[in-house]
């Protein structure tokens, strides 16, 4: 699970408890301005195939936490429950793409996107 708040100009991305250690990561800032969207697709994220994780954790059915490259982008996972995850499209050095869980999907999009 992921905590999603705002710290000035910039998106703070929290994971929290052992998905830090699944995921390798503990936190993650991105500028608001390098938000492109953020949306809910469930359907988006069946498939057992996420890309070349490196580093991070695979277990199907389970969850999917850590860094994967797929085709020519990067994406950070954190994702047990895919009902209440959240893709957020950016603009960043690191990553083209954030898929994680969090506790009030609709109330993320909202912080990130003002919509």
């Amino acid at each position: 699970m992921v905590e999603v708040t705002t710290q000035g100009d910039n998106a703070v991305f929290e994971v929290k408890g052992l998905h830090k250690l699944w995921a390798f990561k503990s936190q993650i800032e991105i500028p608001l301005k390098d938000i492109r969207s953020a949306r809910q697709d469930a359907e988006a994220l069946k498939g057992w195939w996420h890309g070349f994780r490196a580093p991070g954790t695979y277990i199907p059915g389970l969850i999917t936490a850590g860094t994967f490259y797929e085709a020519d982008k990067v994406i950070f996972w954190d994702v047990h429950n895919a009902e209440k995850a959240v893709i957020i499209d950016v603009v960043h050095d690191e990553y083209n793409q954030l898929i994680v869980e969090v506790e009030d999907p609709a109330a993320v999009i909202t912080l990130l996107t003002g919509k």
